[in-house]
């Protein structure tokens, strides 16, 4: 099956957008792994998703845009972005801007996700 990898980097950040956590499970192939700078290596979908959920319920009010999104290889695409969200925990703001790269499977469901944080100036 044939897709664009960065027509499905962009659903998929809509799906984080929405917080639509059914759709985010569904782009994720059970071996996924989701590494960040930030949170470290998180391996497998149920834990992936328990990390997602996790941070969606301190950070309810995360915006996030991309600025450039590209496809890199035929299975994966890079994304540079830009969040800025709340803490329901403490109300510190948090803003982050970075980039990630996603790399799909052969019918399009995300094998590894690599995020990327620039450093603040």
């Amino acid at each position: 099956m044939t897709y664009d990898p960065t027509d499905l980097l962009i659903r998929f950040h809509d799906a984080i957008n929405a917080l639509d956590f059914a759709t985010i499970d569904a782009f994720f192939t059970d071996e996924a792994t989701y590494a960040s700078g930030k949170i470290g290596a998180v391996e497998g979908k149920p834990a992936i998703m328990v990390a997602f959920r996790r941070y969606f319920d301190e950070y309810s009010d995360q915006v996030a845009r991309d600025s450039l999104v590209e496809t890199v290889s035929r299975n994966a695409a890079r994304s540079v972005w830009h969040l800025e969200a709340t803490s329901a925990r403490t109300g510190e703001r948090l803003v982050r801007d970075g980039e990630e790269t996603i790399t799909f499977d052969g019918a399009g469901r995300i094998l590894k996700v690599e995020v990327t944080d620039y450093e603040s100036a």
